[in-house]
């Protein structure tokens, strides 16, 4: 996939006549040539493209026939949402990968089952054979990866904290929100007590009789979890100050800027990073690194270097949602503020409404936004 916004709106054009009732009808397929799905979803994640454009652009083709692929889109929202009100989800994944990744260097078996699953040696055949298409190509159907983590967690029984770590180190749309919390969903600690079990039958009737996996748990099992902290109020930065000299930062979740500089700002300078090298505390593969500095147009020079070079009193920069690049941020804010130099985060309109409703369940985020 070429990481610019042409070949992801290229996309989106190509994608758009299947985006109704054939959409609905055959988006659990996992075939060959993926047909049945759009493939944005690397374009989303770094907003190459953005939700809003994608979720016009197919009502405005098929009306309420595009119904069930928009809420595929608003899933990814509501998953951002979420995690936006209960940070410390995330921070506590990132604890819970460590202690698997320390368990991994003295435990001899796990060790060596994690390896065979993540390099597709397991024996189950669909599940080898998403693994490998996940290292080749930085894709899974979205079905895929739900039975893919189901059987990781219920039939190998490794931690999922492991198994949601080899997704984001692998997958061209690696996002913290939806692959965490899709992770949390499968293994029953998004949903307390809500499993999602890998049926031989669901896995051979979606990919037409390519595979029969043997061998696969025939139930789930808790899995130790805390409570689900309560949501609290999604937080709205403070405009920025258009009094002062500002500079642009862009970074790789929201390659985008238009709707920063569609309400006046002249920068004096611009810059951008990617955090992608920072999703996993192991290495990250280089197509992911190379597509996200790509879609971004990272800069290779240091970003508080710049900042402290350019002249600017303010930089301004999208906002970013719970991840690393939001700790990024957080780091150049510390670092500029003895300087007086202020960072503005610019939300987007679409996420500052839609991220308060993703208090409960996805259906009632749908019903708030509908």
């Amino acid at each position: 996939m070429n990481a610019t916004r042409t070949a992801g709106l290229a996309r989106l054009h190509a994608f758009l006549p299947r985006a109704g009732w054939d959409y609905a009808k055959n988006r659990n397929r996992d075939v060959p040539g993926l047909e049945a799905v759009s493939a944005l979803s690397p374009y989303i994640r770094h907003r190459l493209i953005t939700e809003e454009e994608v979720i016009a652009a197919a009502y405005a083709m098929h009306g309420h026939a595009a119904d069930k692929f928009v809420a595929e889109v608003y899933w990814r929202t509501y998953w951002k949402g979420w995690l936006e009100m209960r940070p410390s989800v995330w921070r506590a994944y990132q604890t819970g990968l460590q202690a698997a990744l320390n368990r991994t260097a003295t435990e001899s078996g796990l060790r060596q089952d994690w390896g065979a699953a993540c390099t597709g040696q397991t024996g189950i055949d669909c599940f080898d054979h998403w693994a490998k298409a996940l290292t080749t190509t930085g894709y899974l159907h979205n079905h895929a990866r739900m039975w893919f983590a189901s059987i990781w967690i219920f039939t190998l029984r490794l931690p999922w904290e492991l198994g949601a770590d080899f997704f984001l180190r692998h997958l061209l749309d690696g996002d913290v929100a939806s692959n965490t919390l899709s992770w949390r969903w499968v293994g029953g600690l998004h949903t307390p007590g809500k499993t999602y079990l890998a049926t031989p039958d669901n896995i051979a009737k979606n990919t037409d009789g390519r595979f029969a996996p043997t061998g696969l748990a025939t139930s789930t099992f808790a899995l130790p979890a805390s409570a689900v902290p309560a949501p609290k109020p999604v937080q709205v930065p403070d405009e920025w100050d258009r009094g002062l000299s500002s500079a642009l930062l862009v970074h790789d979740d929201d390659c985008t800027p238009d709707f920063i500089l569609d309400q006046g700002l002249t920068p004096l300078s611009s810059h951008a990073i990617s955090t992608a090298p920072s999703r996993s505390p192991l290495a990250v593969a280089p197509m992911v690194t190379t597509f996200a500095a790509t879609a971004a147009n990272a800069n290779a020079a240091d970003a508080l270097t710049w900042a402290l070079n350019c002249g600017a009193q303010q930089i301004i920069t999208p906002y970013a949602p719970v991840g690393p690049a939001r700790d990024a941020l957080d780091a150049l804010e510390a670092a500029l503020k003895p300087h007086n130099i202020r960072l503005a985060r610019v939300m987007r309109s679409y996420d500052r409404t839609l991220w308060p409703h993703a208090t409960h369940g996805f259906f009632r985020f749908r019903e708030a936004v509908a």
